[in-house]
This record gives C-alpha cells, sequence and structure tokens, in this order.
C-alpha cells in the first residue's frame, strides 16, 4: 500500500492511497471461493455450484463489497501509519477505472485533522477578582425588592401619577384608521416602568377615573411591528381605574411567609443576607472563569477545525429548534452562530489539552457536593440525587462541569490575581447601579 499525504490549506490534508490489484483479487477470489462451497441453487446440490457460475452470479456484488472494505480499511490503516489525528469524516474519491481488474485502486481522501496545540504560559492571565461585602444598606435594599414583589394595588381617588397603575381601554390609529393588534380592553400601564413606547406612559399621568383622552406618539424606528414601525400613531383611551402601589408592613406575618418560622425580622435579615452572599459568590466564580476562559484563548491560539465548528452550529441550531420551535429555528441563518460555535470548539480542546498534560482528575466527592448542592434546592433531594447518579450520561455532564471547574482552579493558581472592591449591585447588575 502506497500512500502520500499533503496539506492543502490551514487544517485539511489530502491523502492518496493505492491498493495493488492482486490484493483486491486475492480477496474477491477467497469469497467467491467461499460461497461456492455454501451457495444453493436451483439445479446443483448445495456446494457443488460450479465456480464460473458463482462467479457470474455474485462475482459483481463481491467486487464492490471488497473495493469498499479495502478503501475503509486502507484508509484507517493509512491514518495510523502516518500518524493523523483525525477531527472529522474524510470525503473520499476513487480514481476512475476501479471496475478494471488489471489496475490497483487509488482513491483520495480529504479530511480536517486536529491542531498541535501549543499551551500559553499561565503566568500572562491576569484575573481581576471581584470582592463583595454586603452593607446593612444592601440588605434594607434587597428586603424593598422583596416587598415590591409582593406588592399590592390600591385604587385612589386621585389623578395619576408615577408609580401608580392605570387600566385602560383604548383603540389606536394611523391616518384615522385601526390597525390590527392596536386596540384592547382592560390593560394595565405602570406609570413609569418604561414598558410602553415612548410618551405612552408619560401622558397617562395626570388622568383619573373615567377620563377620556388621546394620546399622540409615534412607534420606533426599530419597533418590532415593521409595519407601524417609525409611523405616526394616536390612542383614545378610557381610564377604567387607578390604582397604587401598596408595599405589604414589615411585620411578623410577612416575615413567616417568607419562611422565617420564628417570625423575626433579625432572622429575616440574616437569611437575605445569606442568600446575597451565596449569590455573590456565584457571580464572582462566574465572571472569574469568563476571565480565565477569554485569556485562555488569548493566550493559545490556534487554528480550529472547521468540521467542529460546523457540528457545533447544527448542535446549537438544534437547541434553538427546541426553544423556539421547528419553523422558527429554520429560519435562522447557521452563521449567526459560528463566533460562538468557534469559541465553544476552541475553548474544548484548550481545556483537554490542561487536562491531559497535567493530569488533571475530580474527586468522586467533589462531584457528589455538585449533584447534593443542584438538589439541595428541591423539595425531595435525595430523589434528584438518584436522578442523576442513576444515568450515566447525566452524571457526565456534572462531571466534566467539575472538570471544568479544576482546570479553572488550576488556571488561577498560575495566574496573577487582583482583587477589586465591587458592590453587591454592580456585581449581580453590571451597568444597572
Amino acid at each position: 500500500m502506497q500512500v502520500s499525504v499533503e496539506t492543502t490549506t490551514g487544517l485539511e490534508r489530502r491523502m492518496t492511497v493505492a491498493i495493488p490489484r492482486e490484493k483486491i483479487n486475492h480477496e474477491i477470489q477467497s469469497r467467491l471461493k467461499s460461497l461456492a462451497g455454501t451457495a444453493k441453487m436451483p439445479g446443483f446440490r448445495p456446494g457443488k455450484v460450479p465456480f464460473n457460475v458463482i462467479q457470474k452470479r455474485y462475482g459483481g456484488q463481491v467486487h464492490k463489497e471488497v473495493l469498499g472494505e479495502m478503501v475503509q480499511n486502507s484508509f484507517y490503516e493509512a491514518v495510523s501509519q502516518e500518524k493523523l489525528h483525525l477531527a472529522g469524516m474524510p470525503h473520499i474519491e476513487t480514481s476512475e477505472g476501479v471496475e478494471d481488474e488489471s489496475k490497483d485502486l487509488a482513491f483520495t481522501a480529504t479530511f480536517e485533522v486536529y491542531p498541535e496545540i501549543e499551551l500559553g504560559s499561565m503566568d500572562q492571565v491576569k484575573i481581576e477578582k471581584p470582592v463583595v461585602e454586603i452593607t446593612d444598606a444592601d440588605i434594607d435594599k434587597m428586603v424593598d425588592t422583596i416587598r415590591k414583589q409582593r406588592m399590592a394595588w390600591q385604587a385612589v381617588e386621585r389623578p395619576s401619577q408615577s408609580g401608580d397603575r392605570v387600566t385602560i381601554d383604548f383603540e389606536g390609529k394611523i391616518e384615522g384608521e385601526i390597525f390590527e393588534g392596536g386596540s384592547g380592553k382592560a390593560m394595565p400601564v405602570e406609570l413609569g416602568a418604561g414598558r410602553m413606547i415612548a410618551g405612552f406612559e408619560e401622558q397617562l399621568e395626570g388622568v383619573s377615573l373615567n377620563d377620556e383622552k388621546t394620546l399622540s406618539l409615534e412607534f420606533p424606528v426599530e419597533y418590532h411591528n415593521k409595519e407601524v414601525a417609525g409611523k405616526p400613531v394616536t390612542f383614545d383611551v378610557k381610564v377604567t381605574a387607578v390604582e397604587e402601589p401598596v408595599l405589604p408592613a414589615l411585620d411578623e406575618e410577612f416575615i413567616k411567609s417568607m419562611g422565617v418560622s420564628d417570625g423575626s425580622l433579625e432572622t429575616f435579615r440574616n437569611q437575605v443576607k445569606a442568600n446575597m452572599l451565596r449569590e455573590a459568590e456565584q457571580n464572582v466564580s462566574s465572571k472569574v472563569k469568563q476571565q480565565v476562559m477569554d485569556q485562555l484563548l488569548v493566550t493559545t491560539p490556534f487554528d480550529v477545525p472547521k468540521v467542529l465548528v460546523d457540528s457545533e452550529i447544527h448542535s446549537l441550531m438544534q437547541q434553538q429548534q427546541k426553544q423556539l420551535g421547528e419553523q422558527a429555528a429554520q429560519e435562522l441563518n447557521p452563521s449567526i452562530f459560528e463566533e460562538q460555535a468557534r469559541r465553544r470548539v476552541a475553548l474544548g480542546l484548550i481545556l483537554t489539552e490542561i487536562v491531559k498534560q497535567n493530569e488533571i482528575k475530580v474527586a468522586p466527592a467533589k462531584v457528589r457536593n455538585i449533584v447534593e448542592g443542584i438538589a439541595a434546592g428541591y423539595e425531595h433531594p435525595e430523589e434528584v440525587v438518584k436522578y442523576y447518579f442513576g444515568d450515566k450520561q447525566r452524571l457526565a455532564e456534572i462531571e466534566n462541569y467539575a472538570l471544568e471547574g479544576e482546570v479553572v482552579e488550576w488556571v488561577i493558581s498560575k495566574a496573577s490575581e487582583t482583587e477589586i472592591p465591587t458592590s453587591f449591585d454592580e456585581l449581580v447588575q453590571p451597568g444597572h447601579v
């Protein structure tokens, strides 16, 4: 078997393999002789069918089977011989005249190989770790947020103001004509929430129960409904309710409703603080991990196999299909997933190389801790633990997650880390302090 390999572009290789016809013919004859010993054909006793009849009847089929197997086996034998690490399935083309039993068989395989990854120096990695102290003011703000989530609405007789909720019947018109989707009844509008188009909420400030008013507005140019985007519009509205928000009193009854059995404000605040600390810890971990991944990509550049990127794009589109439905997903352009897919493939290869070179492993106890942490949020945690440990695929996902965490810790141990004082709001809601 003669083998030659050439690099075309990047990670793509073109391999040409020649198989001696003598080897092919020998295998064909061997199989036909084996058939002759067992074949059953009308007019002949079993095992007594003449060879020339066997050859005429089965020769074409056996020839095709042998060629296919020879190509496949020779390809993988050549790959092993040349020490190539395939990144995907090959595209194989056989030479012309493969049916000619006097000629050697030649085929060409085009494929991609995995890149040789040279890990960058981890001391180039610089991590900024947010450090958060939960203050009494932070706890006060979170308690207010929790109360707002339980907020009630109470009717008022005064004119509406920002923060109130106004319920309206409305009819929208563009150029004097009612348009589809522009009318409705009993629609609540929270003034100052910024959920409606510009001016809608502002023009409802100062209205009272049973007032009728025409709002003159304009749809944004980037509005999701392209038929009305950028057009002037009027809304004839009738006010059917004006309500103000009423926060629940921070009393024993409310505190007990939040799961604090003793109804104590101090216990409640301690519970809130514990939850905030847990959320802060998760956010810090996430931000540090993001920095590690970003910098691994910078410090370890290499070509990524296109075949792996295409496979990841397909996987991402399948996920979208489950979320959006098949028809909506089909309208998506695969190119919008390319950057994300390339990143995921590159990081997967880098993490695998780090694990291999440094023999990083995950202790079974750490895997169990992660599973138990997930299970803790459920009513019957023991059932959730069984759910994970009873399915190898689900458990493998946890093991991979844990292994990724071990790699991040390993990188951090080699990197330069700077602690950055950060408020709780900056950490959990960047840009919305």
